[in-house]
């Protein structure tokens, strides 16, 4: 019961109205068990891993929450009595006490997320090490739906508990809403507990207008997906699956079909996500904002999938960088190597550990840890050129032309998409393979000799994805220069907004992908 299936629609309307309808006291609880309900549909076996995580995390919170109030207590009680060194002695102590807790909660829920997740990864690698003349058979595994981003949510919770940001919630069943409130169960956005919690525990009375909003969030979502994104997987589907017809332009091809479905597939999802919290009241972090218009792979890193990239920049990258033994190399590293290189060499192997993490995080797969160290290589490369690309700059003075900042947008556009290629073949030599015959073997004539008309996509698709692309483009547009289109239209008059609602579920209706080859059962990002 995914989002873009009639049972999950019904689901969310049933949903809505009895959210609204009983007692504002008991929505939180009626929350949680839509959720667990919601996940249970899915399999009702996932239940006993949501659980498991659940229950450990909240218990080794409280138990470090119970360390802390220990050490304030004791030092407050014998203040006047312990030396400055006693005192530091006993707060080491009790450091080490919240961090055995945390390392055993961590190791635990990340054991559990790696079995499910990767054990016929690193088996089938074993196989192949060893050369068994035996086909590998997969060990059948349980993936729970959503595995990684509940995960990554609540050891986020646990690690903010440990670090004093954050304190332990007292009631299990709020803490089990926090970590499985369905609309974000599946796809994210990755949530930090002190930002959903305020409103995801609140009593929230119907307003017309934030339910409004919501429903149009989930219906541009709905848009994007169906109407676009499932309407270009047609297209995609074919051009890398025959990588011996589809070479060349072909590839070009695919890579920016690829890259706009992707885009439609995961903001459409998190629309819908954050607009079914925001229909009742409960604020979701964004996730996105317009990476398409990012100027290099830096900024576009901080536009897209914005609540991953924190979490990996607060969990992994500061905590890599500020560690004992990476402090002593950075102490040795500028004592011994070039001064540009010495103060940068720490930064750097803390971005391949984020960066080789994200892309196994994504997935268990060598394409997708080569697309994460792509991102890392294309990132380093990049910064280590800046002098060059500033003193290119100084001398050639068109960074503050029009043209060029279009220029700067193409290119990370087409960066982004090369590198993504990986998600495409899922095959890290055939990616290499059919990327470089873009280089070797482009035929500008497949853009005009009508061989793109074969590959599922009429002449009405390309109709229906252009004008898509440009209502996608003129909403983003607006967004850029700071115009809220919802606010707009609610604000407009004759109730204009219900009218473009009523026509948007139109379009949703008759233009949406839902024929031969059309499979509502993944979202893209649901996989992870």
């Amino acid at each position: 019961m995914l989002f873009n299936s009639l049972p999950f629609v019904c689901y969310l309307i049933l949903t809505l109205v009895l959210f609204y309808v009983i007692p504002k006291k008991a929505q939180w609880p009626f929350l949680l068990v839509a959720s667990y309900a919601f996940y249970a549909i899915a399999d009702w076996r996932y239940l006993v891993f949501i659980a498991t995580t659940t229950v450990s995390v909240y218990l080794v919170a409280r138990k470090v929450e119970k360390i802390n109030l220990e050490q304030k207590e004791y030092i407050k009680l014998h203040k006047s009595e312990l030396t400055k060194e006693e005192k530091q002695k006993y707060k080491n102590k009790m450091k080490a006490k919240r961090w055995k807790w945390l390392l055993l909660c961590l190791f635990f829920n990340l054991g559990i997320l790696a079995v499910t997740k990767y054990t016929n990864f690193v088996l089938h690698n074993v196989h192949n090490i060893i050369n068994d003349a035996a086909e590998f058979k997969p060990v059948d595994m349980i993936v729970p739906l959503g595995i990684s981003f509940y995960t990554f949510q609540s050891l986020g919770y646990i690690i903010d508990v440990y670090r004093g940001k954050q304190e332990a919630q007292k009631n299990i069943f709020k803490f089990a809403l926090f970590v499985s409130f369905f609309p974000q169960l599946a796809q994210g956005p990755i949530s930090r507990y002190g930002d959903l919690a305020p409103t995801l525990f609140a009593e929230h009375r119907f307003e017309r207008k934030t339910v409004t909003s919501g429903v149009m969030r989930i219906l541009w979502g709905y848009f994007k997906k169906v109407v676009i994104a499932d309407r270009l997987i047609t297209g995609v589907t074919t051009l890398i699956g025959n990588t011996d017809e589809y070479s060349g332009a072909f590839v070009f091809v695919a890579m920016l079909f690829y890259a706009f479905q992707l885009y439609c597939d995961f903001t459409g999802g998190i629309d819908i996500t954050i607009g079914i919290a925001e229909a009742m009241g409960i604020k979701v972090a964004e996730n996105f904002n317009l990476p398409y218009f990012s100027k290099n792979i830096k900024e576009y890193w901080n536009r897209w999938h914005i609540t991953m990239g924190t979490w990996f920049t607060d969990y992994i990258f500061y905590p890599i960088s500020v560690c004992g033994p990476m402090l002593k190399l950075s102490k040795w590293s500028r004592e011994h190597l070039p001064k540009g290189i010495g103060k940068r060499v720490t930064v750097y192997l803390a971005s391949f550990a984020v960066w080789l993490t994200t892309g196994i995080w994504h997935g268990a797969a060598w394409n997708f840890i080569v697309w994460g160290l792509m991102n890392f290589v294309v990132i380093m490369v990049s910064q280590e050129l800046e002098p060059l690309y500033a003193k290119f700059h100084k001398k050639v003075h068109i960074k503050e032309k029009a043209f060029y900042g279009v220029f700067e947008i193409v290119r990370t556009i087409l960066l982004m998409s090369a590198i993504r290629m990986f998600d495409c073949y899922r095959d890290v030599p055939m990616t290499f393979k059919m990327v470089g015959t873009m280089f070797t073997d482009f035929d500008f004539s497949v853009f005009t000799n009508g061989e793109l008309l074969n590959i599922g996509l009429t002449t009405a698709d390309y109709a229906i994805l252009l004008i898509g692309f440009a209502v996608v483009l003129a909403v983003s547009l607006f967004k850029l220069h700071g115009v809220d289109v919802r606010e707009r239209l609610y604000n407009k008059p004759f109730g204009c907004c219900y009218h473009i609602m009523a026509a948007l579920q139109i379009v949703i209706l008759v233009y949406g992908a839902y024929g031969v080859g059309y499979d509502p059962s993944q979202f893209i990002y649901t996989q992870f």
